[in-house]
């Protein structure tokens, strides 16, 4: 379970850390499955020949296990509420990183997609496209699951500490339609916390960060030794995020959107 203060910070901060939230041998198994997706040789550095490999998702026990252990479904219901999450049959994408000079392309500073473009001309899987709102349509949390080691010289995702308290005052005039990710108006609201402090999502195989779905973070080159291997799923939702509940019952979640709102 959650301590308050973990709960606390994740509304302050935006993100929670939680080590051994799946064990390393379920680690070790599914990043036997990893390895061999790549077509890279762990023992042959000479083969690493790509910075980044992306697959779209794996649903082998490994994986499902991983993402529904009983440590982390008792977080989603902290954080999100009982109820008001899928659980997942499957771990979604993957960014694997390996060593390298070339410049990995996928960099930039941005949150994560919630919903799919309603323009009909967008391709369905163009998630540049694909749009956040103020109320999470669709998105409970963004989760990052570490199925390697991961030091700071091993490429880890950089996180803006509360940066997703800005960005919900950047989607309260924007309605239920809300931006696209990749818009103009989305890239100035990531601009806009470039002042906040950098951590970066460090941790031994096992360790996920629960972070809330307006957290932004970037991925970065990887320089180091140590190739890393991440899944990046959602935690998704059957409803949009309550802001007027008359009960006053908000999750987490929803509370930093309105700590975020009256800032």
């Amino acid at each position: 379970m959650l301590t308050d203060s973990q709960i606390a910070d994740f509304i302050t901060g935006g993100f929670v850390k939680l080590e051994n939230a799946f064990p390393a041998d379920m680690a070790a198994a599914g990043l036997e499955i990893l390895w061999k997706a790549t077509g890279c040789d762990p023992d042959d550095p000479a083969t690493w020949t790509q910075p980044v490999h992306r697959f779209p998702d794996f649903a082998m026990p490994p994986f499902v296990r991983a993402a529904n252990t009983p440590v982390l479904r008792a977080a989603f219901d902290q954080l999100v509420g009982k109820g008001r999450w899928f659980p997942r049959n499957s771990l979604g994408g993957f960014v694997i990183r390996f060593p390298s000079d070339a410049a990995p392309g996928d960099d930039g500073w941005h949150v994560d997609a919630s919903f799919p473009s309603d323009d009909p001309d967008a391709e369905p899987f163009d998630y540049l496209r694909w749009r956040v709102n103020l109320y999470s349509r669709g998105r409970g949390l963004l989760m990052l699951f570490l199925f390697s080691d991961v030091a700071e010289g091993d490429a880890p995702t950089r996180i803006r500490v509360g940066s997703h308290l800005r960005v919900a005052k950047s989607l309260q005039p924007l309605g239920d339609r809300g931006a696209a990710v990749a818009s103009a108006l989305m890239i100035e609201a990531y601009d806009a916390t470039a002042d906040l402090p950098e951590v970066y999502a460090t941790g031994a195989a096992g360790t996920v960060y629960l972070c809330h779905p307006f957290l932004v973070h970037a991925g970065q080159a990887h320089h180091g030794r140590n190739p890393r291997f991440l899944a990046q799923p959602p935690l998704q939702v059957p409803e949009p995020a309550v802001l007027d509940r008359p009960d006053g019952a908000y999750s987490p979640v929803e509370q930093a959107i309105r700590l975020g709102l009256a800032g």
